[in-house]
């Protein structure tokens, strides 16, 4: 009995030492976290092992970590998510944004700016999905989605998104559940046409995959757009989603704010709280500070924040999307809410609700940014510009628990992988 109430002693003893100092793989100190999903918005540690949340707490004991990322004066968020991005990058003339020129790879643009998961908006259809996944998901660090295009042949442009003959919703359905790891949902895009054919035959393909649609509307001026009102309430189901909100595209599709009157129309804000989600969607034309100011001062808010990555825009007025996020920053849009667009807010509008969180247990995507201090400017596609006096900047990006991207080495040891 002696020998027993020994043990029992030493164990009381040692296991809350045990329990201080775990063998952490990775301690993040110090860093103001924001993570929307656990409403946390305090300084707090984030402890890291075997690529997942182990916890989260103020004074986390690094004994035994084997490496310690200082965060003070940072922001400690979970990995971006970019909703709308082009990385079906290849070499194939008259592709467009479908294994051609004009879209990017996604690594050399997602982790410098905190983007650890990064959504193609319908670039590949179910014709090339196949290539999408073996030449660009295969091959990323970055973890890659992608919206299937209605459109058989993708994004590629011109004709062949007028093609209403390859838009096949069984076709294009059954290859999303296939691929379904992959694919979150269903796109309609650049359609010149006064009628709903692609974006009923989208709603179709989510209907058989239980997947959302996301909506690029209009493209002609050759007559009167289509309406939004009729599309919100009549077309599209609560979950599907609308980018390029703040697009002001002259004839060729109905803005939310009035050409004429600039208020904002109030049946937006009805289809928001019926479910529709809103998407920034910003690309190299589709973003205007007519339509995004007068929203927001209407109390209006997107749902997601995006950028619509291509070779385009990114050398634009978009660039990244720390650009962005900057953008809705100087526009007056609170941090947490604009941290909550682009991480737990995509999660869920993708039902990926793995991600975009820094629960226990969750898969350690994070971002640590700086709010710097300066004198900015930012602009858009009409070279109308707002004066800020702050910007978001990456200063590192971990995906899996690992560092992937680092400006300073604020790491010991200084690790990357």
């Amino acid at each position: 009995m002696k020998k027993i109430g020994f043990i029992l002693l030493c164990f009381l003893f040692i296991s809350p030492i045990s329990l201080s100092a775990q063998n952490y793989q990775m301690v993040i100190k110090g860093g103001h976290v924001i993570d929307p999903k656990n409403n946390i918005d305090e300084l707090m540690d984030v402890a890291i092992h075997d690529g997942r949340i182990a916890k989260i707490a103020k004074n986390i004991d690094t004994t035994g970590a084997s490496q310690i990322v200082d965060a003070k004066g940072l922001l400690v968020v979970p990995g971006l998510i970019d909703m709308h991005g082009h990385v079906f990058y290849g070499t194939r003339p008259n592709s467009y944004l479908s294994d051609g020129l004009v879209a990017v790879d996604p690594d050399s643009f997602t982790f410098r700016v905190g983007v650890t998961t990064i959504v193609d908006c319908g670039g590949p259809g179910w014709k090339n999905f196949h290539v999408f996944k073996e030449n660009i998901i295969d091959h990323s660090k970055t973890r890659v989605l992608a919206f299937l295009n209605i459109v058989g042949e993708g994004m590629r442009g011109g004709a062949y998104e007028q093609d209403t003959s390859d838009m096949n919703a069984q076709l294009t359905g059954q290859a999303a559940l296939k691929y379904k790891e992959h694919v979150v949902g269903f796109k309609v895009a650049h359609y010149a046409k006064r009628d709903w054919i692609p974006v009923d035959r989208a709603v179709e393909a989510g209907n058989i995959a239980n997947m959302p649609v996301i909506i690029d509307f209009g493209g002609s001026m050759a007559f009167a757009p289509l309406r939004l009102r009729e599309l919100f309430f009549d077309h599209l189901r609560p979950g599907d989603i609308y980018t390029h909100v703040f697009a002001e595209l002259g004839g060729a599709r109905e803005p939310v704010v009035d050409y004429e009157t600039r208020k904002f129309k109030p049946f937006v804000r009805e289809a928001q709280e019926r479910g529709i989600i809103f998407d920034v969607g910003y690309g190299g034309a589709s973003f205007d500070f007519r339509q995004a100011i007068p929203s927001l001062e209407a109390g209006f808010f997107p749902n997601t924040i995006s950028t619509d990555l291509h070779k385009g825009s990114m050398n634009a007025a978009m660039k990244d999307m720390l650009n962005v996020m900057s953008t809705f920053m100087a526009m007056g849009m609170e941090i947490p809410h604009i941290i909550k667009a682009s991480t737990w807010n995509p999660a869920k509008t993708i039902k990926r609700e793995e991600l975009g969180h820094l629960s226990e247990g969750a898969i350690a995507d994070l971002a640590l940014i700086e709010v710097r201090q300066g004198q900015f400017g930012i602009w858009d596609k009409n070279g109308y510009k707002l004066e800020t006096d702050k910007r978001f900047e990456c200063e590192m990006t971990i995906k899996d628990g690992v560092i992937v991207y680092s400006v300073n080495g604020r790491s010991e040891p200084v690790v990357l992988r």
